[in-house]
């Protein structure tokens, strides 16, 4: 009885022993695989530990800027084109020019004078030589416009009798046959050297004006 009872209990654990569910096995760790993985692992630091360490590139040196040179003022002369001018060796002055003076500017025939129909008249104007050249006797007075216009009030410039050093004063006259319509006219006279070339700053014409009355 005993013996059945034990074979009987041993059956029992054998039967229990192969329903327990089996103990896992652990798999034998895979020495090479555990080396490359660690090889990789140090691989990947140094390769971090060199970027952190990499020096950063200096910044670019700004290329100077070249300045660009400051433009400088050239005084500019205005030379004179004038052939009497060039040939004195004095380019810079006026070979011919002259002046006046507004209150001893008209010896005859003050502006407005009153004339009758077909009077003729001697205008005299007295000016200075203001250049450095000589007048000779072919410098005169010559009619540059009027107003009324185209009225030179049939002028005959008078020659000069003798010649005018610079710095000289002279008188200059020109005579004038007065028209023969009533009104007031006026002419604008400048003066001309011995080749015909008028000469005389803007503003200083010789003026004759008159009045002719009825």
């Amino acid at each position: 009885m005993k013996k059945k009872t034990l074979v009987k209990l041993i059956t029992l654990a054998l039967i229990i022993s192969a329903c327990a569910p089996a103990t896992p096995i652990e798999p034998t760790p895979d020495v090479n695989a555990i080396r490359t993985s660690a090889a990789s692992t140090v691989v990947a630091e140094l390769t971090l530990t060199a970027a952190a360490f990499t020096p950063t590139s200096a910044p670019p040196t700004d290329t100077p800027i070249a300045e660009e040179p400051t433009a400088t003022a050239t005084q500019i002369t205005i030379v004179s084109t004038d052939p009497t001018q060039i040939a004195l060796g004095t380019p810079g002055a006026l070979c011919d020019d002259y002046d006046f003076d507004l209150t001893t500017l008209d010896v005859t025939i003050p502006d407005g004078t009153p004339m009758t129909p077909g009077q003729e008249f001697v205008k005299t104007w007295r000016i200075r030589n203001t250049g450095i050249c000589t007048w000779d006797t072919e410098y005169q007075a010559i009619f540059s416009y009027s107003s009324p216009p185209n009225e030179d009030m049939d002028a005959q410039p008078i020659p000069l009798t003798a010649l005018v050093a610079p710095g000289q004063e002279v008188d200059v006259s020109v005579q004038f046959t007065a028209p023969t319509t009533p009104g007031e006219y006026t002419g604008y006279w400048t003066m001309v050297n011995a080749a015909g070339i008028p000469f005389g700053q803007r503003g200083k014409q010789l003026i004759v004006k008159i009045v002719v009355q009825q």
